[in-house]
Parts: structure tokens; sequence; C-alpha cells
């Protein structure tokens, strides 16, 4: 791991660097796997300052820095929806979304949470399959009324990585949950 990174709690601050890194990053990074129009709809979705950094709040939430530039950051609610894990263009393949993960699951642990779900971009699934997540379904959103496909996607007991059959009342209480936030 480089030695300029450094890994932190989430504070309010940083809640304007986070969103600016998202929306770069969604514009650089994932327009690989999505449409002009669909990259437009889902970065505009940090548009609004109070509910982007609202959504951090009660959430366990890290910050990776490189010489004290945010590089990226992840949040998970306390019930284990992985909401955000975006890590700048320029530091992609860095070690930095490892990194993140690792104390995302860490977080997880240490409150008892054995299953962590996340709605991973196309550009995103590959990451988290090497982590362990699962498919549970390919599904298609909409997104400040664009349709974009995403996958739910699942971590079973972390513990031992089980990879016993979804919750599928969890799942459906986390895609509507998704659905909302993607409304904001």
């Amino acid at each position: 791991m480089n030695p300029a990174l450094h890994l932190r709690d989430f504070v309010s601050a940083d809640g304007e660097p986070c969103r600016q890194l998202f929306h770069e990053t969604v514009r650089r990074v994932n327009s690989c796997d999505y449409s002009p129009s669909q990259v437009d709809a889902w970065a505009a979705a940090s548009r609004d300052r109070e509910s982007w950094l609202h959504r951090f709040a009660n959430n366990f939430a890290y910050v990776a820095e490189h010489h004290g530039v945010i590089v990226g950051f992840a949040d998970m609610t306390r019930s284990g929806y992985l909401d955000r894990l975006f890590v700048s263009a320029d530091h992609q393949r860095q070690g930095i979304a490892t990194m993140l993960m690792d104390a995302i699951e860490s977080a997880a642990q240490q409150h008892g949470i054995t299953l962590i779900q996340t709605h991973a971009s196309i550009t995103a699934k590959p990451f988290f399959r090497s982590r362990g997540f699962q498919v549970v379904t390919a599904q298609t959103v909409a997104c400040q009324g664009v349709e974009m496909t995403n996958f739910v996607m699942e971590l079973h007991d972390l513990g031992s990585r089980d990879d016993a059959k979804p919750s599928a009342t969890r799942t459906a209480l986390t895609q509507e949950l998704i659905q909302e936030r993607l409304h904001e």
C-alpha cells in the first residue's frame, strides 16, 4: 500500500469534496459502461448538497486521502447497505477501494452485521465479485428519469464467507431504499 495513502473517518466537512469526487468519477470512469445520458442523470443525482451530506448521517463512513486530498470514500448504513464506494478517476487500481472495503467490512463485523448489500454499477461489479459478493439480480432502475442497469449484490456471513441464500425481504427493502434515494 502507498504510504502516502491515509484512511480516516468521514467528517461533515468532507461532504463537498466527496460530492465532487463522485461527480467526476461517474463522468470519467463509469462513462465506459454507461451512455452519456445515463452518466448525466447519475451525476445530476448529487446536485442537492444538503441531501448528499444527509445521506452520510449515522452511516459508517470513511475517506481515503493521498497527501491530504480525498481520493476515495465509502459509506454503509447501520443495517448493512453499502450506499457508496467511489475512487477518484486519477487513483484507480491503487488499492484504495480495497482499503475502503476492508474498513467497511471491519465495521460490519464489529457491529454484528453479517450481510452487506449494495447496488453495484456495471463498472463496479467485477470489484465486488472479487471481494466475495454474489449477484442477486440484475435490475433496471430509473435515475432522474433515465433507465440504467445495476446489480443487487450481497456479501454473506462476513466471518466465514458462507454463500447462504439472500433474504428476499431484505433485498426488497433495500431495493425500495435505493429507489427512494435515486429520486431525492
